[in-house]
């Protein structure tokens, strides 16, 4: 997966809105709250995923693409270096993520979400 890639994919999934964070980041977002992050002058194509702790450490000892994220709170938010991992990893890990802070918004966010489209 590229940069772009990850772009539609991430905009693919309900209600996500993208801004730019800072002069180089581009953010994702769902009712306000960030899922992922993209460092567009990163020297190696990566994004930031928000992650259960236990998830993040488990998933950075089994892949050497999966590291703690740059800038980022640590224990909470993993980088994926896109070039050294599987498009699939990538896809599922960006959803977990999407999940995970679905999961924390008030409940009538989260029944919006989960409702059928008509």
């Amino acid at each position: 997966m590229n940069i772009e890639d990850v772009r539609y994919y991430a905009l693919s999934l309900p209600e996500v809105t993208e801004d730019m964070f800072a002069e180089e980041w581009l953010s994702f977002r769902i009712a306000g709250k960030w899922f992922l992050l993209i460092q567009l002058d990163a020297p190696e194509p990566r994004v930031a995923v928000k992650l259960p702790p236990e998830q993040g450490a488990a998933l950075r000892e089994a892949y050497r693409g999966i590291c703690p994220a740059y800038h980022m709170n640590k224990k909470h938010w993993s980088d994926l270096y896109l070039e050294q991992l599987d498009d699939d990893i990538v896809r599922r890990l960006i959803q977990d993520s999407y999940r995970l802070v679905v999961s924390r918004l008030p409940k009538a966010v989260r029944e919006r979400l989960s409702a059928p489209s008509v």
